[in-house]
C-alpha cells in the first residue's frame, strides 16, 4: 500500500496522473458555500455554548473523590440553587469540576457542605471560586484584537511576499472559511467555549495559512514566464501546482490529525477529560477545513481571479486558439483526431508530454527485394 500510494505521488508530481481541481472550481465554490450557510444557520439557531469565564458564575473543584459519577454534583447544586442544570466534567482521574451560576455567599457554602457529603469527601476538598463575566469579555475583547492584527499582517505580508494581492484574498477567505466551519461545528455539537476553545481558533489559523503558503509558492514558480510560452494556460499551470503539493497536504494534515484525534475521541470521550474537549474539537476541525480550504478554495479562487485581468485572459484565449489550430490540422493531415497535441498529459515544469505517433510505413526501392 505504501509503494502504491508513493507511486500516486510521483505520478501526481510528474503529470502523469492529475485532477482537474482549478477547472471545477464552482464545484468546490458551491460545496462549500453550502457548508458556510449550515454553519451559520447552527450557529444562528443554536448559538454558541459560552463556558463560565464568559458569562460568570461560581466553580467548585471537588478533589480525592472515589467514585466520580457526575449525577452526583448535578443533585447537589440543584438541591441548593434549584436553578439551571450545572456543568460537570471530570479533571484528572479524581477530581471533578462543577460549574454553576451566581450563587450567594450562603448558597456556596450550602453546595461546598452537599458536594463534600455526596462524594464522601472532606469539606476542605471542595473548593470553590468566583468568575465575573467581565473577565470573560476582556478574553473576547483581546482576542478578536489578535484576530484583526494577526489577518491585517497576513493580507500585508502575502501580498508583499508573492506581489500580488489576489493571493493575500484568497488567503483570508480561506480563514474565514475555516473559522465559520469552525464555529459551526461548535453550535452543531453543543461544546463549552471556553478560553482554550479561543486558543484552539486562533491556532488552526497558523495551521491553515502556512498550508495555502507552500500550495501558492509552488502556484508562483509554475507560473513564472506563463507569458512566454502558449502551450499552456495560467489556470492548467496553478493545477498542476496544485496536485504536485497534494500529497504533501494530506500527510501533513494526517500527522497532525493523528495526536488531536487521540486528544479529542480517546481522552475526551473516553477517559472523561473533559477540558480537553473545547480546544481538541477546535483543532480537529479547523486542521480538516484548513486542508480543505487549500487545496480547493484558496488556489482555485485565486485563479479565478487572475483570470480576470486582460492579460491573462488573453493569452488563455491564444493557447486555446492555438490547440483548436492545431487539431485541425492534424486531423486534416489524415491522423486520428485523439492523437493531437491538446490530448498529451501535463508534466511537471509545464512541459507537454510527447504525443503518441502513427507508424510509418517503410517504401521499398524498386531493386530492393523483401526480406
Amino acid at each position: 500500500m505504501a509503494a502504491g500510494f508513493a507511486q500516486w505521488g510521483n505520478d501526481l508530481y510528474s503529470g502523469k496522473r492529475s485532477y482537474n481541481i482549478v477547472g471545477h472550481r464552482n464545484r468546490w465554490f458551491l460545496f462549500s458555500g453550502a457548508l458556510v450557510a449550515l454553519a451559520v444557520t447552527f450557529l444562528l439557531a443554536r448559538g454558541l455554548n459560552s463556558g463560565i469565564e464568559f458569562r460568570g458564575g461560581s466553580q467548585f473543584l471537588v478533589s480525592n473523590v472515589s467514585n466520580t459519577s457526575q449525577q452526583i454534583a448535578t443533585d447537589a447544586v440543584i438541591g441548593v440553587e434549584r436553578a439551571a442544570v450545572p456543568l460537570v466534567s471530570l479533571v484528572g482521574g479524581n477530581s471533578v469540576r462543577v460549574q454553576a451560576g451566581d450563587l450567594t455567599a450562603d448558597q456556596v457554602t450550602a453546595v461546598r457542605s452537599a458536594l463534600a457529603s455526596g462524594y464522601g469527601v472532606a469539606t476542605p476538598d471542595v473548593t470553590s471560586t468566583f468568575i465575573g463575566p467581565s473577565w470573560g469579555a476582556d478574553v473576547t475583547q483581546k482576542a478578536l484584537r489578535g484576530l484583526v492584527i494577526f489577518l491585517v499582517l497576513v493580507a500585508i505580508v502575502m501580498t508583499l511576499y508573492f506581489r500580488d494581492w489576489r493571493m493575500a484574498v484568497a488567503a483570508l477567505v480561506a480563514l474565514g472559511h475555516d473559522l465559520i466551519l469552525t464555529v459551526g461545528v461548535y453550535a452543531a455539537v453543543g461544546f463549552e467555549v471556553t478560553p482554550a476553545g479561543v486558543i484552539g481558533l486562533l491556532t488552526i489559523l497558523g495551521y491553515s495559512i502556512y498550508d495555502t503558503v507552500v500550495v501558492f509558492d509552488k502556484v508562483r514558480e509554475n507560473t513564472a514566464g506563463v507569458a512566454d510560452q502558449k502551450r499552456h494556460t495560467y489556470a492548467e499551470l496553478a493545477n498542476l501546482a496544485l496536485n504536485q503539493t497534494l500529497v504533501r497536504s494530506i500527510n501533513t494534515s494526517v500527522v497532525a490529525l493523528l495526536p488531536v484525534a487521540a486528544i479529542l475521541f480517546i481522552g475526551s470521550f473516553l477517559l472523561g477529560a473533559g477540558t480537553l474537549r473545547d480546544i481538541a474539537l477546535a483543532l480537529f476541525v479547523g486542521m480538516i477545513a484548513g486542508t480543505f480550504s487549500s487545496i480547493f478554495i484558496a488556489t482555485p479562487l485565486q485563479v479565478a481571479l487572475r483570470a480576470r485581468e486582460r492579460g491573462i485572459a488573453e493569452h488563455t484565449t491564444a493557447v486555446l486558439q492555438r490547440r483548436v489550430a492545431a487539431d485541425v490540422a492534424v486531423t486534416a493531415s489524415g491522423v486520428p483526431a485523439a492523437i493531437t497535441v491538446s490530448a498529451a498529459p501535463l508534466h511537471a515544469g509545464g512541459h507537454l508530454g510527447t504525443a503518441a505517433q502513427p507508424k510509418r510505413k517503410k517504401r521499398r526501392s524498386p531493386g530492393n527485394p523483401k526480406r
